[in-house]
């Protein structure tokens, strides 16, 4: 055997043995959702919230904990679409062994999946948290109902007829394609190697080689955005009956509540994605324009998500509408105008 075979396969198993090794120090699990009272972590405060600055659920829980006055410690989370697949990372396994963000923690101990999260506080919130959740029987039913239609439930490129969070994935589609522009390459092996769901990292890679401008061009990708787009638009206008018919301002009339929490983020990340001209652009649904109008007018939108944004997002939104608008073609293929 020659010296230079020698030494790469002692290179080679080197290499298949740290990945043994880490793989078995990353393991990935599903967590059920809900608070998990038997895992206790390190905290410095009664909250403490991992969180990523673009994931939609991420987002809602942040606009909870303001509206509901929580004051918490803040653990940034990177995802591949901002940088890194922290996610993956030892350290944030150690606190979510399924990898998936946010994370709400309370006196150590955390609480998973996010509609169970924002129901958490709100239950710890004293009078605000009655107010956001109420306990009378109709309005709560109204709350519960309004926030599982915003609310991503399960497989997130399915059920899109069912909730409006399920369309987010698909209407985000194009702006991934942009925002991945920016990530290296080489930061995607990570996923490859230690994602417990190893589509994702894949599909997110080909958005990177593909581009934004080819994506009309493949056709699942396009029926994707085509059915998660005309579902969003009866979730929108089933909205818009909704705010018409209650009177406003907000979804359980004068209050407002988790059912605002969760819609919010949907509404915005309609905006981040060019999508509003196409839902409320132009006169269309105007109960539901006002409505977006009244939210951005609250202080934790500004607090929660304004302040949030990272580079990624606002270099890949602002790509996106360049792309839309140098290419007729393609607005056309993405919007069905």
């Amino acid at each position: 055997m020659s010296v230079g075979l020698g030494v790469l396969l002692a290179a080679g198993v080197a290499l298949g043995a740290w990945y043994v090794v880490e793989r078995r120090r990353r393991r990935t699990s599903p967590m059920a959702g809900g608070l998990h009272a038997d895992r206790s972590l390190p905290h410095q405060k009664e909250w403490e919230l991992y969180h990523n600055s673009f994931s939609l659920c991420s987002k809602k829980l942040r606009v909870c904990l303001a509206e509901l006055g929580l004051d918490h410690a803040s653990h940034p989370i990177d995802l591949i679409e901002t940088g890194s697949y922290e996610n993956v990372g030892r350290r944030f396994l150690a606190v979510n062994p399924a990898g998936l963000v946010p994370v709400l923690v309370h006196r150590g101990h955390p609480i998973y999946e996010s509609h169970e999260e924002i129901v958490y506080a709100a239950r710890h919130a004293g009078d605000r948290g009655r107010e956001l959740l109420p306990e009378e029987p109709e309005a709560r039913a109204v709350v519960e109902h309004w926030t599982d239609l915003a609310s991503l439930v399960g497989d997130p490129l399915a059920a899109t007829a069912q909730r409006a969070g399920n369309c987010i994935p698909g209407l985000t589609v194009p702006l991934f394609a942009t925002m991945v522009r920016y990530i290296p390459a080489r930061r995607f092996l990570e996923g490859f190697l230690f994602h417990p769901d190893k589509r994702r990292p894949l599909f997110l890679f080909a958005l990177k080689v593909l581009g934004v401008r080819r994506l009309p061009r493949v056709t699942p990708v396009r029926r994707l955005v085509e059915r998660s787009r005309d579902d969003m638009g009866r979730h929108l206008d089933a909205l818009g009956e909704r705010l018409e018919k209650c009177g406003g301002p907000w979804i359980a009339r004068e209050r407002f509540s988790l059912a605002d929490v969760s819609w919010v983020v949907v509404l915005d990340r309609l905006v981040e994605a060019d999508w509003d001209g196409h839902f409320w652009g132009g006169g269309r649904r105007p109960a539901v324009a006002a409505y977006w109008r009244r939210l951005t007018e609250r202080p934790s939108h500004g607090q929660a998500i304004v302040a949030e944004r990272c580079r990624e997002l606002l270099d890949g939104a602002r790509d996106l509408a360049t792309a839309k608008r140098e290419d007729p073609g393609l607005r056309a293929a993405l919007e069905g105008a």
